[in-house]
């Protein structure tokens, strides 16, 4: 079974009120974390027609603050399908109402299980890839996938080696002492 990637997609949009907000006056990041974490459910629990839960979360980088009395959107979009997963694009924008102006806070990438009523995982529909765009996306997923793996093995415990990493270390703000193997 496949479904287009509109059938799935989700947006939402919220005041941000003091009540979010951190001791320096700006939206709290793990508030904004939340918000993020309930779109991609949304979107990937709409696609798969399932109970979904979040498996992980790739690359959170806050680009600019978000002021108390912005509007916040919230924009989640189903990027990759595998058999049980699915990666959920999910990009964060924030509105001044007075002046109009936005700025992009965040997009992330959530991966999403889907599971039946039995708490196993069950299989979720592919994706129609109908532009360059959608291609682009996907493929991207896939070698987000393999940039994780390849992280994961590298820094293993009982994969690491050392002797690859001691010259990189020496203009970093951390000093290297006697090392106990």
């Amino acid at each position: 079974m496949l479904r287009t990637i509109e059938e799935s997609q989700v947006t939402i949009t919220q005041l941000m009120l003091p009540s979010n907000s951190n001791f320096s006056g700006k939206i709290h990041g793990g508030y904004i974390l939340s918000l993020m974490d309930q779109i991609a459910f949304a979107c990937a629990s709409k696609h798969s027609r399932n109970y979904c839960v979040t498996a992980s979360v790739n690359k959170v980088d806050f680009l600019n603050p978000i002021e108390v009395g912005e509007l916040v959107t919230l924009k989640a979009s189903i990027n990759y399908t595998g058999r049980t997963s699915m990666v959920i694009g999910v990009r964060v924008e924030s509105e001044n109402i007075q002046t109009g102006k936005k700025k992009h806070c965040n997009s992330s990438y959530f991966t999403m299980v889907a599971k039946d009523s039995e708490g196993k995982n069950a299989q979720v529909p592919g994706i129609i890839l109908d532009t360059k765009d959608k291609v682009r996306r996907f493929a991207r997923s896939i070698a987000r996938q393999e940039q994780a793996k390849n992280r994961s093995t590298a820094f293993r415990t009982s994969d690491f080696k050392i002797e690859l990493y001691l010259d990189s270390l020496k203009d970093q703000n951390a000093k290297i002492e006697s090392i106990h193997y």
